[in-house]
C-alpha cells in the first residue's frame, strides 16, 4: 500500500503479511477510501488464508469466520468493508475443494473485487463527467481519487474523466480536517494529473458558492442508505447546504457496493468517533492550536440528507429522485451481472 498518512511530504510504499497489519493499516488510515479499504479487507482476508496453519478445510474456514470480524472492526462507517469481506466469505462458505482450493479461491475473491474496482470507477467517471461542463469551477471535498480506490477514484475520478476529455476544469479543494486530506492528498493527486486547483478551507466553502464563480459540487460516500441519505467525511453536510442554499448543484459520486438497502435512512449509520488527539495536535507555525487541556470531539462522518443531493453518480448511471425506488434499481442492476 502507499502509506498515505506521509503523502505529500513523502511517497512510500509499506506491506502487509498478515491480516492483523491489515486490520491495523485500515484503523490508522495508512489506507482510506471506501473502495480501496473493501479491497484491502478482502486481500487482508486472503492474507488470513495464506497464513493459516490449518490443517483441514473446517478448521481454516473458522479462522476465517474470526478474522472477517476483527477486520471489519477497524472502520464501521464505511460499508465497502463490510460487502469485501462478506464476498470473500461467501466464496469460501461455497467451495468444495480441498484445503489448497480453499485458499486459491479467497485469493482469486479478492483479485477480482479489486479488478471490478477499477472498471466501476471508470465506468462511474464516464457517467459523471457528462454532469461537468466545459470551464466549471468545482468544490470537491476530501480525497476520493486513486488514493481511495483500488485506483481511479469516485468523485476525483468524475473530475479527472472530464479533464482527461478535455473539459476545462479547475477544482476549489476543501482542505477537509482534521487529517487534512483534501490539502494533503487530493491536491497531490491533481498535481499528478496537471487538473488546475486551489486549496480552501473549510469553511470558505460558502463563500464561494455564494459568490457565483463556483458551478458544482462533488463528493463521495462511505454509506448510503435506501433513501439516498450519506455518510461521508466530516464536513459534507455542511458543503450541500451551501450548495443547496445557492442553488449549485451537489453531486455524490458512489459505487452500488457502498448503497446500503438494509437501513431506510440516514439516522441508522454508524458513524466513527476518532481519536480527539486528531483534532488537538493539530499545530500552527510550529505551536499547538489548543490549550493543554483542552478537550475535542471527532466524529469522522457526518450524513447529508437525500434532500441535499441533486444526483447520485454510480456505475450504473446517474440516479435521479426518487431515490428510494431508483437506488434499489441500481443495486439489482449490479446484482445480476
Amino acid at each position: 500500500m502507499i502509506d498515505q498518512r506521509l503523502l505529500p511530504a513523502e511517497y512510500k510504499l509499506v506491506d502487509f503479511h498478515d491480516y492483523l497489519q491489515v486490520t491495523q493499516a485500515i484503523q490508522q488510515m495508512v489506507v482510506r477510501g471506501a473502495p480501496a479499504i473493501g479491497a484491502s479487507g478482502a486481500f487482508g482476508l486472503a492474507l488470513a488464508a495464506q497464513t493459516s496453519r490449518a490443517v483441514d478445510k473446517n478448521a481454516l474456514l473458522q479462522e476465517l469466520r474470526a478474522a472477517a470480524e476483527v477486520i471489519k472492526s477497524a472502520r464501521p462507517t464505511a460499508v465497502n468493508l463490510t460487502w469485501g469481506l462478506k464476498r470473500v466469505m461467501e466464496v469460501a462458505e461455497q467451495e468444495r475443494g480441498d484445503l489448497e482450493s480453499l485458499r486459491t479461491a479467497v485469493l482469486a475473491e479478492a483479485q477480482r473485487i479489486a479488478d471490478e474496482d477499477v472498471e466501476i470507477n471508470q465506468r462511474m467517471a464516464r457517467y459523471g463527467a457528462a454532469l461537468i461542463s466545459d470551464g466549471d469551477t468545482i468544490i470537491h471535498h476530501c480525497n476520493t481519487g486513486s488514493l481511495a480506490a483500488v485506483d481511479w477514484g469516485t468523485a476525483l475520478g468524475v473530475i479527472r474523466m472530464a479533464h482527461k476529455l478535455g473539459k476545462r476544469v479547475h477544482v476549489l479543494v476543501d482542505e477537509t480536517r482534521p487529517r487534512l486530506q483534501g490539502a494533503r492528498l487530493t491536491a497531490w493527486e491533481l498535481e499528478q494529473y496537471q487538473i488546475p486547483y486551489e486549496i480552501i478551507t473549510d469553511n470558505a466553502a460558502g463563500y464561494f458558492l455564494r459568490s457565483g464563480g463556483v458551478q458544482k459540487v462533488f463528493f463521495g460516500g462511505d454509506r448510503m442508505a435506501a433513501n439516498g441519505d450519506v455518510a461521508n467525511k466530516i464536513g459534507t453536510y455542511m458543503l450541500a447546504l451551501a450548495a443547496n442554499d445557492n442553488q449549485i448543484p451537489a453531486y455524490c459520486v458512489v459505487p452500488t457496493s457502498t448503497i446500503d438497502l438494509s437501513l431506510p435512512h440516514g439516522d441508522l449509520i454508524p458513524i466513527e468517533e476518532r481519536d480527539p488527539d486528531e483534532v488537538l495536535g493539530l499545530q500552527f507555525a510550529g505551536y499547538p492550536v489548543a490549550p493543554e487541556n483542552a478537550k475535542a470531539r471527532n466524529p469522522a462522518f457526518d450524513v447529508t440528507p437525500h434532500r441535499l443531493i441533486s444526483g447520485i453518480v454510480t456505475e450504473n448511471g446517474v440516479v435521479e429522485p426518487p431515490y428510494e425506488s431508483n437506488l434499489r434499481a441500481a443495486v439489482e442492476m449490479s446484482s445480476k451481472k
